[in-house]
Protein backbone atom coordinates (compact mmCIF):
# COMPACT_ATOMS: atom_id res chain seq x y z
CA UNK A 1 0.00 0.00 0.00
CA UNK A 2 2.69 2.55 1.03
CA UNK A 3 5.03 1.43 -1.88
CA UNK A 4 1.67 2.11 -4.26
CA UNK A 5 1.20 5.45 -2.80
CA UNK A 6 4.92 6.31 -3.05
CA UNK A 7 5.27 5.53 -6.36
CA UNK A 8 2.14 7.85 -7.48
CA UNK A 9 3.31 10.32 -5.68
CA UNK A 10 6.82 10.08 -7.53
CA UNK A 11 4.42 9.87 -10.41
CA UNK A 12 2.94 12.69 -9.57
CA UNK A 13 5.89 14.77 -9.16
CA UNK A 14 7.98 14.36 -12.11
CA UNK A 15 4.71 14.89 -13.99
CA UNK A 16 4.95 18.08 -12.32
CA UNK A 17 7.87 19.02 -12.67
CA UNK A 18 7.67 17.94 -16.67
CA UNK A 19 5.13 20.22 -16.72
CA UNK A 20 6.74 23.27 -15.03
CA UNK A 21 10.19 22.14 -17.55
CA UNK A 22 7.94 22.09 -20.45
CA UNK A 23 5.92 25.99 -19.82
CA UNK A 24 9.61 27.47 -18.94
CA UNK A 25 11.13 26.16 -22.15
CA UNK A 26 8.06 27.15 -24.24
CA UNK A 27 8.71 30.37 -22.47
CA UNK A 28 12.53 31.26 -23.13
CA UNK A 29 12.17 29.84 -26.82
CA UNK A 30 9.26 32.26 -27.47
CA UNK A 31 10.86 35.58 -25.49
CA UNK A 32 13.95 34.95 -27.46
CA UNK A 33 12.08 34.85 -30.27
CA UNK A 34 10.51 37.70 -30.10
CA UNK A 35 13.22 39.55 -28.99
CA UNK A 36 15.39 38.53 -32.66
CA UNK A 37 12.27 39.54 -34.40
CA UNK A 38 13.23 42.72 -36.62
CA UNK A 39 9.72 44.46 -35.63
CA UNK A 40 10.48 47.23 -33.17
CA UNK A 41 7.99 47.04 -30.57
CA UNK A 42 8.50 51.08 -29.61
CA UNK A 43 8.25 52.16 -33.78
CA UNK A 44 4.99 50.75 -33.55
CA UNK A 45 3.42 52.51 -31.06
CA UNK A 46 5.29 55.57 -31.62
CA UNK A 47 4.61 55.59 -35.20
CA UNK A 48 7.68 56.06 -37.84
CA UNK A 49 7.86 59.42 -37.88
CA UNK A 50 9.13 59.38 -34.13
CA UNK A 51 11.78 61.72 -33.09
CA UNK A 52 15.02 59.58 -31.67
CA UNK A 53 14.10 61.02 -28.48
CA UNK A 54 10.35 60.00 -27.99
CA UNK A 55 11.81 56.58 -29.29
CA UNK A 56 14.16 56.28 -26.58
CA UNK A 57 11.31 57.15 -23.95
CA UNK A 58 8.95 54.43 -25.36
CA UNK A 59 11.85 51.75 -25.12
CA UNK A 60 12.28 53.32 -21.52
CA UNK A 61 8.71 52.79 -20.66
CA UNK A 62 8.52 49.48 -22.30
CA UNK A 63 11.62 48.12 -20.68
CA UNK A 64 13.15 47.36 -24.19
CA UNK A 65 16.62 49.40 -23.21
CA UNK A 66 17.58 46.54 -20.43
CA UNK A 67 19.38 43.39 -21.39
CA UNK A 68 17.32 40.50 -22.50
CA UNK A 69 18.24 38.32 -19.87
CA UNK A 70 16.71 41.04 -17.27
CA UNK A 71 13.29 41.55 -19.21
CA UNK A 72 12.83 38.01 -18.94
CA UNK A 73 13.55 37.89 -15.41
CA UNK A 74 10.96 40.56 -14.64
CA UNK A 75 8.94 38.49 -16.81
CA UNK A 76 8.45 35.53 -14.84
CA UNK A 77 8.95 37.49 -11.51
CA UNK A 78 5.66 39.30 -12.49
CA UNK A 79 4.37 35.72 -13.73
CA UNK A 80 4.37 33.83 -10.37
CA UNK A 81 2.44 36.90 -9.11
CA UNK A 82 -0.28 36.50 -11.58
CA UNK A 83 0.75 39.03 -14.09
CA UNK A 84 1.11 38.58 -17.14
CA UNK A 85 1.66 42.15 -18.23
CA UNK A 86 0.14 44.54 -20.27
CA UNK A 87 -0.66 44.22 -24.09
CA UNK A 88 1.51 46.95 -25.63
CA UNK A 89 -1.38 47.03 -28.45
CA UNK A 90 -5.07 47.17 -26.48
CA UNK A 91 -3.04 48.73 -23.61
CA UNK A 92 -5.32 46.34 -20.99
CA UNK A 93 -3.43 43.56 -18.91
CA UNK A 94 -2.53 40.60 -20.67
CA UNK A 95 -4.60 38.61 -18.48
CA UNK A 96 -8.18 40.45 -19.51
CA UNK A 97 -7.27 39.69 -22.75
CA UNK A 98 -6.87 36.50 -22.54
CA UNK A 99 -9.94 35.89 -20.31
CA UNK A 100 -12.35 37.75 -23.13
CA UNK A 101 -11.05 35.51 -26.35
CA UNK A 102 -10.38 31.97 -24.45
CA UNK A 103 -14.35 30.98 -24.58
CA UNK A 104 -14.22 31.98 -28.44
CA UNK A 105 -11.52 29.62 -29.04
CA UNK A 106 -12.99 26.60 -26.45
CA UNK A 107 -16.46 27.15 -28.13
CA UNK A 108 -15.18 26.87 -31.26
CA UNK A 109 -12.69 23.63 -30.79
CA UNK A 110 -15.31 21.86 -28.83
CA UNK A 111 -17.89 22.17 -31.56
CA UNK A 112 -15.25 20.77 -33.53
CA UNK A 113 -13.55 17.96 -31.53
CA UNK A 114 -17.48 16.63 -30.89
CA UNK A 115 -18.03 16.79 -34.81
CA UNK A 116 -14.68 15.62 -36.14
CA UNK A 117 -14.24 12.99 -33.04
CA UNK A 118 -17.12 11.41 -34.14
CA UNK A 119 -16.90 11.41 -37.70
CA UNK A 120 -13.13 10.18 -37.01
CA UNK A 121 -13.80 7.65 -34.80
CA UNK A 122 -16.79 5.95 -37.20
CA UNK A 123 -15.38 6.44 -40.64
CA UNK A 124 -12.28 4.53 -39.02
CA UNK A 125 -14.29 1.89 -37.67
CA UNK A 126 -15.46 1.73 -40.83
CA UNK A 127 -12.68 0.99 -42.75
CA UNK A 128 -10.86 -1.29 -40.09
CA UNK A 129 -14.32 -3.36 -40.18
CA UNK A 130 -13.41 -4.05 -43.83
CA UNK A 131 -10.06 -3.63 -44.82
CA UNK A 132 -8.95 -3.58 -48.01
CA UNK A 133 -12.61 -3.22 -49.60
CA UNK A 134 -14.07 -0.05 -51.29
CA UNK A 135 -15.66 2.03 -48.64
CA UNK A 136 -11.38 1.48 -46.70
CA UNK A 137 -10.25 2.61 -50.25
CA UNK A 138 -12.81 5.71 -49.70
CA UNK A 139 -12.65 6.13 -46.09
CA UNK A 140 -8.63 6.77 -46.42
CA UNK A 141 -9.23 9.07 -49.53
CA UNK A 142 -11.62 11.44 -47.56
CA UNK A 143 -9.16 11.48 -44.76
CA UNK A 144 -6.08 12.42 -47.09
CA UNK A 145 -8.05 14.90 -48.64
CA UNK A 146 -8.72 16.36 -44.82
CA UNK A 147 -4.71 15.75 -44.25
CA UNK A 148 -3.44 17.60 -47.44
CA UNK A 149 -5.91 20.49 -47.86
CA UNK A 150 -4.57 23.80 -46.46
CA UNK A 151 -7.18 24.99 -43.42
CA UNK A 152 -6.59 28.59 -44.63
CA UNK A 153 -7.91 27.88 -48.47
CA UNK A 154 -10.50 25.55 -47.03
CA UNK A 155 -11.48 28.29 -45.24
CA UNK A 156 -11.63 31.10 -48.13
CA UNK A 157 -13.68 28.63 -49.80
CA UNK A 158 -16.39 27.82 -47.96
CA UNK A 159 -16.66 31.73 -47.34
CA UNK A 160 -16.61 31.80 -51.10
CA UNK A 161 -19.23 29.38 -51.91
CA UNK A 162 -21.58 29.37 -48.60
CA UNK A 163 -21.68 32.74 -47.73
CA UNK A 164 -20.87 35.28 -50.52
CA UNK A 165 -22.42 33.31 -53.22
CA UNK A 166 -25.01 30.84 -51.81
CA UNK A 167 -25.82 32.98 -48.86
CA UNK A 168 -26.38 29.68 -46.74
CA UNK A 169 -24.29 30.63 -43.59
CA UNK A 170 -23.25 33.62 -41.71
CA UNK A 171 -20.06 35.26 -42.78
CA UNK A 172 -17.08 36.51 -40.47
CA UNK A 173 -17.37 36.96 -36.43
CA UNK A 174 -19.41 35.48 -34.22
CA UNK A 175 -22.88 37.05 -34.74
CA UNK A 176 -24.21 39.99 -36.46
CA UNK A 177 -23.27 43.46 -35.78
CA UNK A 178 -26.36 44.43 -34.37
CA UNK A 179 -26.89 41.71 -32.13
CA UNK A 180 -23.18 41.95 -31.00
CA UNK A 181 -23.74 45.28 -29.67
CA UNK A 182 -26.78 45.39 -28.51
CA UNK A 183 -27.17 41.70 -26.19
CA UNK A 184 -25.44 41.14 -22.92
CA UNK A 185 -22.63 38.76 -23.13
CA UNK A 186 -21.28 38.00 -19.78
CA UNK A 187 -19.84 34.71 -19.90
CA UNK A 188 -18.59 34.33 -23.62
CA UNK A 189 -19.99 31.39 -24.97
CA UNK A 190 -21.88 33.02 -27.77
CA UNK A 191 -24.63 30.23 -27.80
CA UNK A 192 -25.57 30.16 -24.32
CA UNK A 193 -25.46 34.17 -24.01
CA UNK A 194 -27.50 34.06 -26.89
CA UNK A 195 -29.93 31.59 -25.83
CA UNK A 196 -30.28 33.01 -22.55
CA UNK A 197 -31.05 36.66 -23.21
CA UNK A 198 -34.34 35.52 -25.00
CA UNK A 199 -33.78 38.17 -28.11
CA UNK A 200 -35.41 36.25 -31.42
CA UNK A 201 -33.06 34.67 -33.38
CA UNK A 202 -30.03 35.11 -31.54
CA UNK A 203 -29.52 32.16 -31.14
CA UNK A 204 -29.93 31.21 -34.88
CA UNK A 205 -27.43 33.71 -35.70
CA UNK A 206 -24.34 32.63 -33.51
CA UNK A 207 -24.78 29.31 -35.05
CA UNK A 208 -24.93 30.21 -37.99
CA UNK A 209 -21.63 31.89 -37.36
CA UNK A 210 -20.18 28.82 -36.18
CA UNK A 211 -20.91 26.50 -39.44
CA UNK A 212 -18.06 27.55 -41.33
CA UNK A 213 -15.83 27.04 -39.16
CA UNK A 214 -16.93 24.33 -36.90
CA UNK A 215 -17.03 22.37 -40.35
CA UNK A 216 -13.38 24.13 -41.20
CA UNK A 217 -11.90 22.53 -37.91
CA UNK A 218 -13.80 19.35 -37.40
CA UNK A 219 -12.55 18.14 -41.52
CA UNK A 220 -9.28 18.30 -40.31
CA UNK A 221 -9.69 16.65 -37.10
CA UNK A 222 -11.61 14.38 -38.75
CA UNK A 223 -8.42 13.24 -40.79
CA UNK A 224 -6.47 12.72 -37.67
CA UNK A 225 -8.59 10.61 -35.82
CA UNK A 226 -9.64 8.32 -38.83
CA UNK A 227 -6.35 7.46 -39.94
CA UNK A 228 -4.90 6.98 -36.11
CA UNK A 229 -8.48 5.25 -35.46
CA UNK A 230 -7.72 2.55 -38.36
CA UNK A 231 -4.50 2.09 -37.57
CA UNK A 232 -5.25 1.10 -34.14
CA UNK A 233 -7.85 -0.63 -34.91
CA UNK A 234 -5.93 -2.91 -37.32
CA UNK A 235 -3.26 -3.49 -35.43
CA UNK A 236 -5.83 -5.27 -32.39
CA UNK A 237 -7.06 -7.12 -35.46
CA UNK A 238 -4.26 -9.30 -36.27
CA UNK A 239 -3.50 -10.07 -32.39
CA UNK A 240 -4.29 -14.24 -31.84
CA UNK A 241 -7.32 -13.73 -30.09
CA UNK A 242 -8.98 -11.92 -32.26
CA UNK A 243 -7.67 -14.50 -35.36
CA UNK A 244 -8.98 -17.45 -32.58
CA UNK A 245 -12.52 -15.62 -31.90
CA UNK A 246 -12.75 -15.48 -35.62
CA UNK A 247 -11.44 -18.76 -36.29
CA UNK A 248 -14.09 -20.42 -33.48
CA UNK A 249 -17.24 -18.39 -35.77
CA UNK A 250 -17.54 -15.09 -34.04
CA UNK A 251 -18.77 -12.52 -36.58
CA UNK A 252 -16.18 -9.72 -37.50
CA UNK A 253 -18.88 -7.08 -35.96
CA UNK A 254 -19.07 -8.68 -32.73
CA UNK A 255 -15.46 -9.66 -32.60
CA UNK A 256 -14.57 -5.50 -33.45
CA UNK A 257 -17.08 -3.93 -30.97
CA UNK A 258 -16.93 -6.81 -28.15
CA UNK A 259 -13.42 -7.41 -28.22
CA UNK A 260 -11.17 -5.26 -30.22
CA UNK A 261 -12.86 -1.53 -29.46
CA UNK A 262 -12.38 -2.15 -25.57
CA UNK A 263 -9.01 -2.69 -25.79
CA UNK A 264 -7.86 0.38 -28.06
CA UNK A 265 -10.63 2.23 -26.03
CA UNK A 266 -7.53 4.35 -23.88
CA UNK A 267 -5.48 4.93 -27.31
CA UNK A 268 -8.61 6.31 -28.76
CA UNK A 269 -9.02 8.69 -25.83
CA UNK A 270 -5.47 9.63 -26.17
CA UNK A 271 -6.07 10.40 -30.22
CA UNK A 272 -9.52 12.57 -29.68
CA UNK A 273 -7.42 14.58 -26.61
CA UNK A 274 -4.51 15.39 -28.79
CA UNK A 275 -6.58 16.31 -31.49
CA UNK A 276 -8.52 18.37 -29.29
CA UNK A 277 -5.27 20.08 -27.76
CA UNK A 278 -4.14 20.93 -31.55
CA UNK A 279 -7.39 22.49 -32.43
CA UNK A 280 -6.81 24.56 -29.13
CA UNK A 281 -3.33 25.62 -30.64
CA UNK A 282 -3.73 25.43 -33.92
CA UNK A 283 -6.76 27.47 -34.84
CA UNK A 284 -4.63 30.87 -36.25
CA UNK A 285 -5.37 30.79 -39.31
CA UNK A 286 -9.15 29.43 -39.16
CA UNK A 287 -9.57 32.39 -36.40
CA UNK A 288 -7.95 34.47 -38.70
CA UNK A 289 -9.85 33.87 -41.98
CA UNK A 290 -13.56 33.81 -39.91
CA UNK A 291 -12.50 36.89 -37.65
CA UNK A 292 -12.65 34.74 -34.59
CA UNK A 293 -12.08 36.90 -32.13
CA UNK A 294 -10.25 34.06 -30.17
CA UNK A 295 -6.64 33.26 -29.03
CA UNK A 296 -5.56 32.22 -32.20
CA UNK A 297 -6.66 35.67 -33.88
CA UNK A 298 -5.46 37.80 -30.37
CA UNK A 299 -1.99 36.27 -31.28
CA UNK A 300 -1.71 36.78 -34.37
CA UNK A 301 -2.37 40.11 -34.21
CA UNK A 302 0.28 40.09 -31.07
CA UNK A 303 2.71 38.65 -33.60
CA UNK A 304 2.57 41.40 -36.32
CA UNK A 305 2.65 44.37 -33.64
CA UNK A 306 5.66 42.87 -31.76
CA UNK A 307 3.41 43.08 -28.49
CA UNK A 308 5.97 40.89 -26.83
CA UNK A 309 3.79 40.92 -23.34
CA UNK A 310 0.61 39.58 -25.31
CA UNK A 311 2.55 36.80 -27.32
CA UNK A 312 4.32 35.37 -23.97
CA UNK A 313 0.61 35.18 -22.56
CA UNK A 314 -1.12 33.70 -25.52
CA UNK A 315 1.73 31.23 -26.03
CA UNK A 316 1.87 30.01 -22.06
CA UNK A 317 -1.76 29.54 -22.16
CA UNK A 318 -1.83 27.74 -25.14
CA UNK A 319 1.01 25.50 -24.07
CA UNK A 320 -0.86 25.19 -20.83
CA UNK A 321 -3.86 24.06 -22.47
CA UNK A 322 -2.23 21.33 -24.26
CA UNK A 323 -0.32 20.31 -21.49
CA UNK A 324 -2.78 19.62 -19.50
CA UNK A 325 -5.76 17.98 -22.12
CA UNK A 326 -2.62 15.75 -22.58
CA UNK A 327 -2.41 14.92 -18.96
CA UNK A 328 -5.89 14.45 -18.75
CA UNK A 329 -6.04 11.86 -21.27
CA UNK A 330 -3.00 9.59 -20.09
CA UNK A 331 -5.11 9.60 -16.43
CA UNK A 332 -8.11 9.09 -18.91
CA UNK A 333 -6.60 6.30 -20.72
CA UNK A 334 -5.52 4.78 -17.72
CA UNK A 335 -8.97 4.16 -16.21
CA UNK A 336 -9.95 2.72 -19.42
CA UNK A 337 -7.10 0.20 -19.58
CA UNK A 338 -6.22 -1.85 -17.23
CA UNK A 339 -2.83 -2.69 -18.80
CA UNK A 340 -1.59 1.14 -17.90
CA UNK A 341 -3.00 1.40 -14.58
CA UNK A 342 -0.10 0.57 -12.72
CA UNK A 343 1.58 3.66 -14.59
CA UNK A 344 -0.48 6.07 -12.97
Amino acid sequence: MRAGLSRRVQVAGTGLLTLLVTLGGLLFFTFLLTTLSPIDPALRIAGDHASDSSLAQVRTELGLDQPWPVRFGHYLGGLAHGDLGVSNTSHQPVLDDLHSAIPATLELATLAIVLGGSLGLGLGLLAAWRPGSWVDALVRLFSLIGYSVPVFWLGLLMLLLFYAKLQWASGPGRLDDGLLYSLDLPSGWMLWDTWRSGEDGAVINAFSHLILPVLVLAFYAMAGICRLTRSAVLGEMGKEYVITALAKGAGRGRVLFHHVLPNVAGTLVVVVALAYAGLLEGSILTETVFAWPGIGRYLTTALFAGDVPAILGSTLLIGLCFVVVNGVADVLAGLIDPRTRGLL
